[in-house]
């Protein structure tokens, strides 16, 4: 499958903090019945980000200074709970083009890559200094280098993990599991002699 070719996004960033932070929180159910996801991006994080009469709560997303970021700040464990498409989908359509957390849920990570969002992973504490950063300057320009593995910001960088197979499809603009599983023919079959055998009765 063809993806644009992403070797770093740069942009201004949001912190929206909080743990095990779930599908359901990120795209209430309700949402789910759209056919297209066509300004599915209205829906993000909705339920905490407005009340039953559409006026606004507090929420980072909410906060004028912080319009227009695009990179967001996660905690461990973000989109977990169901393996609905539609959660990448509406942050991705909400203008946001990467996310530094401490961790992701397996299929929130697989859904995100294929729209060419990479979902970097780095320590609480580096992404707790960039959080006070962008709040004391909501301004700051932070670049994801996905290449180089690091985040940049003002004169500070940090390290950050993603999985090789996902930084390669990213930088490449190539992500296909299956092509992937079939180039590794000969591996899988060296694997499989390794396994034990069935015992016929």
């Amino acid at each position: 499958m063809a993806l644009e070719r992403i070797r770093q996004v740069t942009g201004r960033a949001v912190h929206v903090p909080g743990n095990d932070i779930d599908t359901d929180r990120i795209t209430p159910a309700r949402y789910l019945k759209v056919v297209t996801f066509d300004g599915l991006g209205e829906a993000l994080f909705y339920d905490e980000r407005f009340n039953p009469d559409g006026s606004e709560k507090p929420h980072p997303l909410n906060d004028p200074r912080f319009k227009g970021a695009s990179i967001m700040l996660v905690g461990a464990n973000f989109g977990c709970g169901s393996s609905r498409e539609h959660s990448p989908q509406a942050i991705y359509r909400a203008g946001f083009r990467a996310l530094i957390g401490e961790s992701f849920a397996e299929i929130f990570f697989g859904n995100a890559t294929t729209l060419s969002m990479p979902c970097v992973s780095a320590s609480k504490a580096d992404i707790a200094a960039l959080a006070a950063a962008v709040e004391e300057d909501p301004a700051l320009e932070v670049t994801v280098d996905v290449e180089r593995l690091e985040v940049r910001y003002a004169d500070q960088a940090f390290g950050v993990s993603l999985p090789e197979s996902a930084q390669k499809a990213l930088v490449s603009g190539r992500w296909d599991p299956i092509a992937d599983l079939l180039e590794a023919g000969s591996l899988l079959e060296e694997f499989d002699r390794t396994l034990p055998k069935a015992v016929k009765s």
